[in-house]
């Protein structure tokens, strides 16, 4: 039987105990059995954010809680830089654009991470902007920002700090009050290992003062009106009440683990494919100073296209894993390592990596990258 395994930097794999919940019959959720959840589920959250902020959780892609990290902090015609180094940097662009933001454009060669000296300059000369956008886990390049030392630049100005930790969450560390970041975006289907469908924003204090002077126009992503529901353990709208629910188990699976285990546990998975793909006499795309953790590009070989190398394992062998976007189309292969995965699901991967290169007629000594990652795993 083929199996199905998901490599991909989301939706991950959903653990057993979590799809057991998600099949329970529905609650309605105006009810004291369900604002339990939701106040579990909050609680959870500001543990894995590492934060004492507000979270609030919105029905939505990750890209729901990016928008409404836009649409309710500024208004039409105020200043924002926006960090550019990828397809997830190049939408926080995009969503300033879409409100009108007099959007300033840091754009960071893919593959490499943002010089906190440019953001400060930036600010110094420009002190009206408002906000600075920026993404943890850029996972089309598969490189991690260093969100600690921006926060050191931002947090002396007016400028808030907000970050797309949509693919970062929980499996790349981010110390959300100690780092002096004003507000995160992450969303369900990542490190949490949930389907699609629940988004998160943190919101600091200093956030918090600018979405009570915004003015863009929104309805559904406004955060005032999630701030306003949060104070009765509630939400404006209809929430998506089976993934909230087993949002609790999800956050109950993180705790038992322990986050800072967990951070390690994804950097051995890193380390071990890292290490596989040298063997294999392949290139790591991102620069060795900003490797993430979440996932892995790998260059594929000039001989090789990579759109049909992700289609043949995928199809002929189960093994999910995902493709360059835009001008990296065909030319990278990412191999994620966040939510439910384990070293023996890094070594299957690995192993029809190798099968797929071989059948695509690259030349390497097979079992290379399987032997390395071991060697990594049993170090």
């Amino acid at each position: 039987m083929k199996r199905n395994l998901l490599l991909t930097p989301g939706p991950t794999q959903v653990p057993p105990s979590i799809c057991e919940v998600l099949g329970k019959p529905i609650i309605h959720h105006r009810t004291p059995q369900f604002q339990d959840y939701l106040k579990e589920a909050v609680e959870g959250l500001k543990y894995v954010f590492q934060t004492k902020n507000d979270v609030y959780v919105i029905a939505s892609s990750g890209t729901g809680a990016m928008e409404a990290s836009v649409c309710s902090f500024l208004s039409p015609g105020d200043k924002a830089i926006t960090v550019e180094g990828g397809k997830f940097g190049e939408r926080w662009t995009e969503l300033c654009e879409a409100y009108g933001i007099e959007t300033t454009v840091v754009d960071v060669e893919w593959g490499h991470s943002v010089d906190p000296v440019v953001i400060k300059k930036l600010l110094d000369e420009n002190k009206d902007i408002k906000a600075v956008y920026v993404t943890l886990t850029e996972t089309s390049t598969g490189v991690t920002a260093d969100i600690e030392a921006l926060g050191k630049v931002i947090k002396e100005t007016d400028a808030i700090l907000v970050v797309d930790a949509v693919s970062g969450l929980g499996v790349t560390d981010l110390q959300v009050d100690n780092w002096s970041v004003d507000a995160v975006a992450s969303g369900s289907h990542k490190g949490l290992m949930l389907p699609p469908g629940v988004a998160f924003v943190s919101v600091s204090d200093k956030a918090a003062a600018l979405m009570e002077s915004s003015k863009c126009s929104s309805y559904y992503f406004d955060l005032k009106k999630y701030k306003k529901a949060a104070e009765k353990t509630d939400t404006p709208f209809t929430p998506a009440i089976g993934i909230v629910i087993a949002l609790t188990e999800s956050l109950r699976l993180i705790k038992e683990d322990g986050i800072e285990n967990l951070f390690k546990h994804y950097e051995r998975l890193a380390k071990a494919t890292r290490a596989a793909a040298k063997a294999l006499g392949l290139s790591l795309f991102a620069d060795d100073s900003c490797i993430s953790n979440a996932l892995t590009a790998i260059n594929v070989p000039d001989s090789v296209d990579g759109g049909k190398l992700v289609k043949l394992m995928r199809d002929t062998y189960g093994i999910t894993m995902a493709g360059g976007q835009a001008q990296l189309k065909g030319k990278i292969v990412r191999i994620a390592h966040m939510g439910c995965l384990d070293e023996y699901d890094m070594l299957t991967g690995i192993a029809c990596l190798e099968k797929a290169l071989n059948e695509s007629g690259y030349d390497f000594t097979l079992g290379s990258g399987v032997a390395s990652a071991q060697a990594v795993f049993n170090s």
